[in-house]
């Protein structure tokens, strides 16, 4: 009756990795994406985006993306929907870009077609769905067409590994669509966890929630400790050792297009503050805490200033809603003689959104030539040796590592204390 067993509605870093991954367990795969220079890059056998795993698979190009729903959707059983489900600037949920898409497939759609949800979604979304389907169709969802969400659970960079090792949860509201999407994902995920719509919504919040607040405690108890002139490296490794009732985490930058923004799909209907909107100013203060503790044992003021990273995460190309630009803009403030940008997962010309022009993407021996003061800002793989080679050139270098990627367990030090330590020697 289909043509393909499933079409992914938005290849990017969610739905392509998902893709793939079916058609190398057998499933018939094809894809859909506006953007014209991801489905060349595709078509062509490349990855767009760096994610491990995939190289060999995309090789293969036998999974193609095309420009129009009409290409492919009418010929596919299953509807994998990826889009970004952002915040609006006022702590509102966004559903743009999942109406644009249901109005792109509507004409497309075909009597006995599932349509599965995965990107994250607030609670609702897909009950939502559900009345605009059977609004917009003469179809009724559990009868003519199938609906659930399906979330998506993987880490950036393991998705490879998880899509395969992970449980997957599958939210429906009728027997037929829960097992339509359960067979579908049954091929990549050890176990399948049936429920319903707002549960599986739910859960997916709540995995991300829980991290945001964690981080937001961890970054917190950074800066008491330091406004204590204690190493928080040290009384968390004591906190943890052993302790069978704590689990501090690291702090640093929490960012990324879910951790980021996710507490507000829960926290708009909210008229209070809570510790969902704490942990989220915690979070976002931390850029400028960074700038402001380093102030008080440094000068950024006419100075040159390097920023390592620009990510969101370690080892990764991903910029969206990344905590950098932000701190960047901070030390911005305070008028440095420049501020140098550096990371190697980039092109030269870093394209940030909130940047009017593109960003100079510096090598990072000329980034930290002369240099007066270092902010770690992403932990990526090969930092420690840049400021152990920092250290013998800038021994006086000022450097602020929430990351504690030089390994002393102190945030805030001259570079040449990394050649007095243990890490080193």
């Amino acid at each position: 009756m289909f043509e393909y067993d499933v079409c992914i509605i938005g290849t990017g870093r969610v739905g392509l990795p998902l893709g793939l991954s079916l058609m190398d367990v057998g499933v018939k795969a094809t894809g859909v994406d506006i953007d014209a220079t991801m489905r060349e890059s595709v078509n062509e056998g490349r990855m767009p985006f760096h994610e491990p795993g995939y190289d060999e698979i995309i090789a293969r190009k036998e999974f193609k993306v095309h420009g129009s729903p009409a290409d492919v959707v009418p010929n596919s059983a299953a509807l994998v929907i990826t889009v970004g489900t952002p915040l609006h600037n006022h702590i509102e949920t966004d559903l743009s870009q999942i109406q644009r898409v249901l109005t792109s497939l509507c004409p497309h759609l075909r009597k006995g077609q599932t349509v599965l949800l995965r990107s994250t979604v607030a609670p609702g979304t897909t009950s939502y769905v559900k009345k605009w389907l059977e609004r917009n169709t003469d179809m009724v969802v559990g009868k003519d067409i199938l609906l659930a969400f399906c979330p998506e659970r993987i880490a950036e960079g393991l998705a490879h590994t998880e899509l395969r090792s992970l449980p997957q949860i599958v939210g429906g509201e009728d027997e037929q669509s829960v097992e339509a999407a359960a067979q579908l994902f049954g091929r990549l995920a050890p176990e399948i966890l049936k429920t319903d719509f707002i549960t599986a919504e739910l859960v997916k919040l709540f995995n991300n929630i829980s991290r945001y607040i964690n981080f937001a405690v961890a970054n917190q108890f950074a800066l008491i400790a330091d406004d204590f002139g204690a190493n928080i490296y040290e009384t968390r490794r004591l906190a943890n050792h052993d302790y069978p009732r704590c689990n501090l985490a690291m702090p640093g930058f929490t960012a990324g297009t879910c951790l980021r923004k996710d507490f507000g799909m829960i926290n708009e209907w909210s008229a209070y503050p809570d510790m969902l909107l704490s942990a989220w100013k915690m979070n976002e203060f931390t850029p400028a805490m960074l700038v402001d503790q380093l102030m008080k044992r440094a000068k950024i003021h006419d100075s040159r200033v390097a920023v390592l990273g620009f990510s969101f995460k370690a080892d990764t190309d991903d910029i969206r809603d990344s905590l950098v630009p932000k701190l960047c803009r901070y030390i911005e403030r305070q008028l440095p003689m420049e501020v140098r940008i550096t990371d190697h997962n980039l092109p030269e010309a870093i394209h940030e959104p909130s940047a009017s022009t593109p960003l100079r993407n510096w090598a990072v021996s000329d980034a930290l030539e002369d240099v007066d003061c270092v902010f770690v800002a992403t932990n990526h793989t090969g930092y420690h040796d840049v400021l152990v080679e920092l250290g013998k050139n800038r021994p006086n270098a000022w450097v602020a590592d929430i990351w504690n990627v030089g390994g002393i367990d102190q945030i805030f030090y001259k570079a040449g204390d990394l050649l007095n330590s243990e890490v080193t020697s």
